[in-house]
């Protein structure tokens, strides 16, 4: 057991070598002040004749378990588990280093310039302080989409994508067996201060590079609906290179869009055969050959203007297996094979990395992303999170 130090009289430290009765009667001193009458042990209570000087306290230990976290380091990945219930931060260079509870089947994610990110769930909206890796609050959805579900099929938020000056957030709203909602979130409130109709289960939503408008992909629809910032006035385009035959059963539908910023043109790619280009102002839909032939998702482009295109496998027999398309301007292309299916990509702040999640929305999904070296085409994967599907990079 320790005790506290108690100070001696200046008479005993100037004595000599003390009688051994003295000595007993000090033990049993001692020992009486380390006694608890009810048979516990205690601190030494002090007394009017020994003073006690109350030692310096110890500083408290953190639990980890609770402890704030590190401050998250820039170029951290920011993933989407589809499959659970969490977004989780990972280190580029070894994988996962903590997640956030943020709401059930959690799809996209959009990171404002302030560090907040914003995850649609089919709960609703999930506001994280990803410096403090911590949900800051839930924002609910104005639309009724049924009780929270997962899965492809869900209902609740999917594609969103924030305003340029990160005031408003655009969230596509699948309402399961009837048309879609955009709406708008005013983020320093955290409430919806508008709604609009778009297409069947909006894939993506994106921003014009001049913020005026809004484009909801809509994947059962076949079309793109460009919805006005200011007044949330719509109008539908139609994007159908196969056609529309097939209905809810085709595969041959849109799923994410990248904006051009150099025109505003959309580009929409298609089975690894034909990319999309919409004109969002004309509506006018031109088609351009794709070489990857494969069936493809995430979309994204880098700052020097390459598309990037998730290949996610065969949807018939015919195509060919998963891979990542880099396209040049000026169209030529080159497709890395990536081995198991993936979802949607990010590209790191130098351009040379392309992050691919394993998640995608069908089956054949695993828990991790793929790293692909752009100069190289070397790919490397990395465990994190359960059934990653969207990805930012901080």
């Amino acid at each position: 057991m320790t005790t506290r130090r108690r100070r001696t009289g200046p008479q005993l430290l100037a004595a000599g070598p003390a009688p051994a009765v003295l000595l007993a009667l000090l033990l049993a001193l001692l020992l009486s002040g380390c006694a608890d009458p009810g048979g516990s042990a205690a601190e030494p209570r002090p007394t009017a004749a020994a003073p006690v000087t109350p030692a310096p306290a110890a500083p408290a230990r953190s639990d980890p378990a609770s402890a704030p976290a590190a401050p998250t380091p820039a170029g951290t990945l920011l993933v989407t588990d589809f499959g659970a219930d969490t977004v989780t931060f990972v280190d580029p260079a070894r994988g996962a280093i903590g997640s956030v509870r943020v709401g059930t089947a959690p799809y996209a994610v959009a990171v404002g310039a302030d560090g907040r990110a914003w995850v649609s769930t089919a709960e609703g909206v999930a506001e994280v302080d990803t410096r403090a890796r911590a949900l800051v609050r839930t924002v609910p959805l104005r639309t009724d989409t049924g009780p929270a579900g997962t899965g492809e099929y869900r209902g609740g938020a999917m594609g969103l994508a924030l305003s340029s000056d990160g005031t408003r957030l655009y969230v596509g709203v699948n309402v399961p067996g009837r048309s879609g909602v955009l709406e708008v979130v005013d983020t320093a409130k955290g409430e919806v201060t508008g709604a609009a109709a778009v297409g069947r289960r909006p894939f993506d939503v994106d921003v014009s590079p001049d913020g005026r408008q809004v484009y909801a992909t809509g994947h059962d629809s076949f079309d793109v609906t460009v919805v006005a910032a200011d007044g949330l006035a719509t109008r539908r385009i139609q994007v159908a290179p196969y056609g529309t035959e097939g209905g809810l059963g085709s595969w041959l539908k849109p799923h994410y869009a990248a904006v051009r910023p150099g025109d505003g043109k959309l580009l929409l790619p298609f089975e690894g055969e034909r990319l999309a280009v919409v004109d969002p102002v004309t509506g006018q839909v031109a088609i351009e050959p794709m070489t990857a032939d494969t069936h493809q998702h995430g979309a994204t482009l880098a700052p020097d203007g390459r598309l990037l295109v998730v290949g996610s496998g065969p949807v018939t027999g015919d195509d060919r297996g998963p891979s990542l398309t880099v396209r040049d301007p000026d169209g030529s292309e080159r497709v890395h094979p990536l081995g198991v299916p993936h979802e949607n990509v990010a590209i790191s702040a130098d351009g040379r990395t392309a992050y691919v999640t394993g998640g995608f929305t069908r089956d054949g999904y695993w828990d991790g992303i793929t790293l692909v070296d752009l100069d190289s085409g070397t790919t490397h994967r990395l465990e994190a999170g359960h059934r990653p599907l969207g990805v930012a990079v901080l």
